[in-house]
């Protein structure tokens, strides 16, 4: 079969590689019909390089249809439309009856200390090929997939396997009063997405920060508050005039490592790359690797007695957080990986006919697998907010 696989930074190809098979009794096959590219995919293209392997199949946003079942999957069974979440989870340990599915503790990856397995993500969530790619193999298949009508477009579901949830746990998590006011730090797919369900929810007023053209119109052309950072001189002060002088109840930081404006850590991600496979793990592992420039201005901004919530994701171990300036500020802070199957009995019912959340024209560019190496060059370079994959 056809998959984007991992040859190095920057180095992503589309190549043969063998098919999937059932492995495991709780196994399913997927012919994959569609395959989202997310940010956290830029991760593996450059920061996260030195825990990649060459010849790693990339992506973990697909929906399908199961083509094989093991013998212990009762449900689904072959035929069957269904969405598959990022993470691996069982259902049945203490984490996932607690609707913490991405601390699963059957997938859990014990020896990098990580929690569930993901699909195509790394050494440390278990190396399992990932969904950019025409057949899936997707362990815990009881459990995992959702199943979903067959008559829709793909465009309908596809984000509940890791847009929508992820959006969806960071606006939980900003638990915003009654009729207050939320920050979204950066308009990619996750930010984008956390501003329609912050307002969907009944959000009072929601403001998204970025600096690409096309994501604040896009932002605003729904109804957000954008605002351009390169415009700004003081943009928590800007913030501020617009939250009564306080700041915002709540901030979601949905930029993550990807932000702007930290030269040293850039210079520490990049010389990751140059190092010996071993000692760049430890690193980057870490190292103070990320630039923590969109963290450092949501706890700047967000008010006193406020919530940061942390969608994006953080890869260093060692990064001086502000404590004091926390601490002070009696700041509320929650993060993590998003659970998708606690989520998606609430997520479900927004996905009919009048589409509040606009999943159907969410995607900006929908491509063959083939151009997989050039959707990842364009997505880099902030050409594309949204890519989906056809296979």
């Amino acid at each position: 079969m056809k998959a984007a696989v991992w040859h190095g930074k920057r180095d992503v190809r589309v190549e043969e590689v063998p098919d999937p098979v059932i492995r495991e009794p709780t196994d399913a096959v997927i012919r994959v019909t569609s395959s989202g590219l997310c940010g956290s995919d830029l991760h593996l293209y450059e920061v996260l390089a030195p825990f990649m392997t060459p010849g790693d199949v990339l992506g973990h946003e697909p929906m399908g249809v199961v083509e094989e079942t093991g013998p212990e999957v009762a449900s689904p069974r072959p035929g069957d439309r269904v969405v598959v979440p990022f993470q691996i989870s069982c259902g049945a340990c203490l984490m996932c009856r607690q609707g913490l599915q991405t601390q699963c503790e059957t997938t859990q990856v014990a020896s990098q200390g990580s929690g569930a397995a993901i699909f195509g993500y790394t050494r440390l969530y278990g190396s399992v090929p990932g969904a950019q790619a025409e057949y899936l193999r997707v362990p815990q298949a009881h459990y995992g997939p959702i199943p979903v009508p067959p008559e829709v477009p793909d465009d309908r579901y596809l984000y509940l396997s890791d847009v929508l949830p992820t959006a969806w746990q960071a606006v939980e998590y900003a638990d915003v009063p009654p009729g207050g006011s939320l920050v979204v730090l950066g308009l990619g797919p996750i930010g984008d997405m956390c501003c329609r369900i912050a307002a969907h929810r009944g959000v009072g007023h929601v403001i998204g920060i970025d600096l690409v053209t096309e994501r604040l119109a896009r932002a605003r052309s729904r109804g957000v508050e954008a605002l351009d950072l390169t415009a700004h001189d003081d943009i928590v002060g800007a913030v501020r005039d617009r939250t009564g002088g306080r700041g915002p109840d709540a901030v979601i930081d949905a930029v993550g490592m990807e932000a702007h404006g930290s030269t040293p850590s850039r210079m520490v991600q990049n010389l990751t790359t140059l190092l010996p496979d071993r000692l760049a793990e430890k690193v980057a592992g870490t190292a103070g690797v990320d630039r923590l420039a969109a963290f450092h201005l949501a706890v700047d901004m967000v008010r006193r007695g406020g919530t940061v919530s942390l969608s994006g994701v953080y890869g260093g171990m060692a990064d001086p957080l502000p404590m004091m300036r926390l601490f002070d500020k009696q700041i509320q802070l929650r993060m993590g990986q998003a659970n998708v199957r606690r989520w998606a009995p609430e997520i479900l019912p927004l996905l009919g006919d009048d589409d509040p959340l606009g999943v159907d024209d969410f995607a900006t560019h929908r491509l063959p697998l083939d151009r997989a190496p050039e959707a990842y060059e364009m997505f880099q370079r902030k050409d594309a907010t949204k890519v989906v994959f056809r296979t």
